[in-house]
């Protein structure tokens, strides 16, 4: 179940873990009694894979200023290997 923060005007934040259909209901501090509207932040991203995170960081700062490359990535400067089978010689090419 996902948890949410309240506050509460006099007693402060707290949390409460409560299932997503319950979500909108009004809430009232457990100290106080009083009403407690739900505060809404960023989603914790901490539990992303770190392959995710790198990918997402890499693609934040490229976004204003791209690195430039000198060669197509991927690309090696070896010939193709030529076969002298035969039976390669009737595959369909491109």
């Amino acid at each position: 179940m996902p948890t949410y923060t309240h506050r509460c005007p006099v007693c402060g934040e707290f949390d409460r873990i409560r299932p997503l259909s319950a979500s909108g209901a009004p809430v009232t501090c457990g100290d106080c009694g009083a009403a407690a509207p739900r505060v809404f932040r960023a989603p914790a991203l901490r539990g992303v894979d770190p392959g995710l995170r790198r990918a997402l960081d890499a693609s934040g700062a490229s976004a204003d200023t791209p690195s430039v490359v000198s060669s197509v990535p991927g690309r090696s400067r070896r010939a193709t290997p030529v076969t002298r089978d035969p039976r390669h010689a009737r595959l369909p090419r491109p």
